[in-house]
């Protein structure tokens, strides 16, 4: 893996999602899901989960944080931090571990916690193994 995230930076993450998770609007589910994506230039964007009765029309809050540093100009991610209900993990799902891979490679964290204190963090290679690539399209 890349340079290691220190215990304190990843406390701060999680704390950032759960920040984000605060505005999530998920009339629907009721599950309010917070991301804190952090950039190779050690910029924080935060996101949330958004609901739509047309439910095909939802986005996750990991997909709010890549696109709203996206539009800001970053390309390049060290990690993210996702935070869910407070007893149980949230794993990023799979059309999420898709938008991480078109701006990842198999190194990038994803730290999925229930608090400061309760976290796992995996590559995105361990989460989304053999993941197509922009690289593998022929140019």
């Amino acid at each position: 893996m890349e340079k290691e995230l220190k215990k304190e930076q990843i406390g701060q993450l999680i704390l950032q999602a759960m920040g984000a998770r605060k505005k999530a609007y998920a009339p629907y589910s009721h599950y309010h899901v917070g991301a804190a994506l952090l950039s190779t230039q050690d910029r924080v964007y935060p996101g949330c989960n958004i609901e739509n009765a047309s439910y095909g029309a939802t986005i996750c809050a990991e997909r709010v944080a890549f696109f709203r540093a996206v539009q800001e100009g970053e390309r390049s991610f060290t990690a993210i931090a996702i935070v869910g209900g407070e007893e149980d993990y949230a794993y990023p799902c799979g059309m999420c571990r898709q938008v991480m891979r078109e701006f990842c490679n198999e190194d990038f964290r994803i730290i999925v916690a229930k608090n400061t204190e309760e976290y796992q963090i995996f590559s995105l290679g361990e989460l989304f193994p053999h993941g197509f690539g922009p690289e593998k399209l022929v140019r």
